[in-house]
């Protein structure tokens, strides 16, 4: 007998890491009849009963698209479609004792504000001094986690500033994942965008998929003939000439959203070189304002991106969440040049 395992892993969204091994079991016609937490734990990589029966209360796991009970029989030619959490195992992380801005903390859940050009988690060329070792290193001994250590429920970019989330035990992963992928988290952004949008308040709702020529690039589609469906909200909080402050708040969650619908709607971040805004893009570059622009690019060596608020339902309680985080040092001083260059300069 044979079952044939489909590994459906897809691309991680900007703010999703890839949290799930997804997999589609088609079971084999001579399959005798087994409970499904004793099937699955035959054939799936990593996976414990304690992790698929979680799943299966958490209607991760389907048979023929519904939910099923840990005590449902396999039978001839179901499909049994799987979704697991997936976060890096214990031996692929080096503990270390790194300094965390923890914002709040219980029993389940982590809070924290992530500073610019720190990474999230290791990968390559960034193997250590990231988020997750320091993750690793102070919740070591956590006895509710499979794992051994929180697992994260998202990300962000490593020049990136701001709020993020982790789970301590694998309930609350899961139901926070669950959140994730209904896109009933709240999330908003600080941007600082080259220009100022015509509109003051708007939606951007174009498709986002890897860029043929740089597969480290995002790139809008706005035929969604490519790419995942993904949608920002933005508002103009306070323009200043050439640049604009702009709140942006996450529909969807994909790699480099923000990043990549603003450089489509023609406003790319402040000096984010990776997507064009690394460059002088508005105003007549002559010496003083080459320098001053230059003298920001100084200040803020990064783009001008901070995760400022998030709100969740308690995966435990389900009471509403809500943080906010200030502006780093660096973007809130680039935000005054701005403004008193303006001042200076009508």
């Amino acid at each position: 007998m044979q079952t044939y395992l489909d590994n459906e892993e897809e691309d991680e969204e900007e703010e999703s890491l890839s949290l799930f091994e997804h997999y589609r079991i088609l079971v084999d016609k001579g399959q005798e009849p087994i409970r499904i937490d004793k099937f699955l734990l035959d054939r799936l990589p990593h996976a414990t009963r304690n992790k698929i029966q979680n799943a299966i209360r958490e209607n991760w796991i389907l048979v023929n698209t519904q939910p099923t009970k840990a005590n449902y029989k396999v039978r001839p030619q179901d499909v049994v479609t799987v979704s697991l959490p997936n976060p890096p195992r214990n031996n692929e992380i080096i503990p270390e004792d790194l300094p965390l801005d923890i914002r709040y903390e219980d029993e389940d859940v982590i809070v924290l504000h992530k500073p610019p050009g720190m990474v999230v988690h290791p990968a390559h060329a960034n193997w250590t001094g990231t988020v997750l070792n320091a993750l690793a290193f102070r919740y070591q001994e956590l006895p509710e986690n499979a794992d051994g250590r929180p697992a994260l429920v998202h990300r962000i970019d490593k020049d990136t500033s701001g709020l993020l989330v982790a789970a301590k035990n694998e309930m609350a992963l899961s139901r926070l994942a669950r959140q994730f992928f209904d896109h009933s988290i709240e999330r908003t952004y600080y941007a600082l965008v080259w220009g100022e949008p015509k509109l003051a308040r708007g939606t951007i709702e174009v498709s986002i998929g890897r860029s043929p020529k740089d597969r480290r690039v995002m790139q809008a589609y706005p035929e969604g003939e490519v790419g995942k469906r993904a949608i920002t909200h933005y508002e103009i909080l306070e323009p200043l000439r050439y640049v604009s402050l702009l709140k942006c708040r996450l529909e969807t969650g994909r790699t480099h959203q923000i990043r990549a619908h603003l450089q489509y709607l023609g406003h790319p971040l402040f000096n984010d070189e990776m997507y064009g805004g690394s460059e002088i893009l508005r105003g007549t570059v002559f010496s003083k304002y080459k320098s001053f622009v230059e003298n920001c690019f100084k200040i803020m060596p990064r783009q001008a991106l901070h995760a400022k608020s998030l709100g969740f339902r308690h995966p435990r309680t389900e009471e509403w969440l809500q943080f906010d985080s200030a502006l780093p040092t660096d973007f809130e001083q680039v935000l005054e040049k701005w403004r008193h260059y303006l001042q200076y300069n009508d």
